[in-house]
């Protein structure tokens, strides 16, 4: 998948970083050095990482919950935009995968703020709900199995608070969606989930074609 909004070619999107992108040392850091892993691909650019960042703070959010963690680089962004009591439950299946993120919420000093859950998120997600922690959550971001999108929104709707924030990555899928002949299994469900969210009253919604498409939905009342 892209790591840079798709549609600007190199010059433009070269020169939206030149004049926009406020990245920490240690994001730079752990950006570069998920550039040498075999999945990289799976991480976030730089600007979405800023943007993220941005809208935690806007909405004042202070407990968080991030469903896919990968090397950390987005739940490192909303840990350093998050005030010194916030807080990020972060689901995630990947031991190897984490171990990177961990590393690096510590060199940050944040590593207080998250709370890693090494389980499927799905049973995660589950277990917050069965404990009482529906509609706590200030801001959720998805970014895992494309497959189960679906469950992680309706049950990340179900945490978030009104007025929360949802953001679901990846959700122009490099333009697959858009391409009828496609019809792989992760390219349908986000297809069907973009269906969906179009009509759900539910949620005030904006799809923002930053990176690989970034959906916001805001939780109505």
């Amino acid at each position: 998948m892209p790591k840079q909004s798709i549609g600007l070619d190199k010059q433009l999107y070269n020169y939206l970083l030149s004049v926009s992108l406020r990245e920490p040392e240690i994001l730079e850091k752990l950006r570069q050095e998920t550039a040498n892993h075999p999945r990289s691909g799976m991480q976030i650019s730089p600007e979405q990482g800023q943007f993220m960042s941005l809208l935690v703070q806007l909405i004042g959010a202070k407990k968080t919950l991030e469903v896919g963690v990968f090397t950390g680089y987005s739940s490192l962004s909303v840990a350093l935009a998050l005030p010194p009591d916030g807080k990020i439950i972060a689901c995630d299946v990947s031991e190897e995968f984490t171990a990177i993120a961990r590393r690096y919420w510590q060199e940050a000093g944040v590593a207080d703020k998250i709370d890693l859950r090494l389980a499927p998120a799905l049973e995660t997600l589950d277990r917050l709900l069965a404990t009482g922690q529906a509609e706590t959550f200030d801001f959720a971001f998805i970014d895992a199995d494309k497959e189960n999108y679906d469950g992680y929104y309706e049950r990340s709707l179900q945490l978030v608070r009104p007025g929360g924030l949802i953001a679901i990555d990846n959700v122009l899928w490099s333009g697959q969606v858009a391409d009828e002949q496609n019809q792989d299994e992760s390219t349908q469900a986000i297809r069907a989930l973009n269906e969906k969210l179009h009509h759900d009253e539910r949620i005030t919604l904006s799809l923002v074609p930053i990176a690989d498409g970034l959906t916001l939905a805001i939780k109505r009342p």
